[in-house]
């Protein structure tokens, strides 16, 4: 590592957003693994409440850069149209 104080900061400051954005991610999967676990589970209204849930978790990250805007809307479409699946097959 260079030895300039700018670059110093700049390390400091790229470790802690890095552990920032595995922990958002981390939760973010947890709350899709929670949601598709509703979705098999056949409960609907259990599967609406994490949905959305995961929708606003996923707003938060795209707002704070963690996932891209496409990819979080990727991830809720697939889960909202799985969700609908069930439900219609039910």
């Amino acid at each position: 590592m260079a030895d300039h104080p700018s670059v110093e900061k700049r390390h400091r400051q790229s470790l802690k957003r890095r552990t920032r954005n595995i922990e958002i991610k981390s939760r973010l999967r947890t709350l899709v693994k929670k949601a598709r676990q509703a979705i098999e589970a056949k409960n609907s209204e259990a599967a609406a409440s994490q949905i959305q849930t995961v929708n606003k978790a996923l707003g938060k990250a795209v707002s704070k850069g963690v996932v891209k805007k496409n990819t979080a809307s990727r991830w809720l479409s697939r889960l909202s149209r799985s969700a609908h699946r069930s439900k219609s097959a039910s």
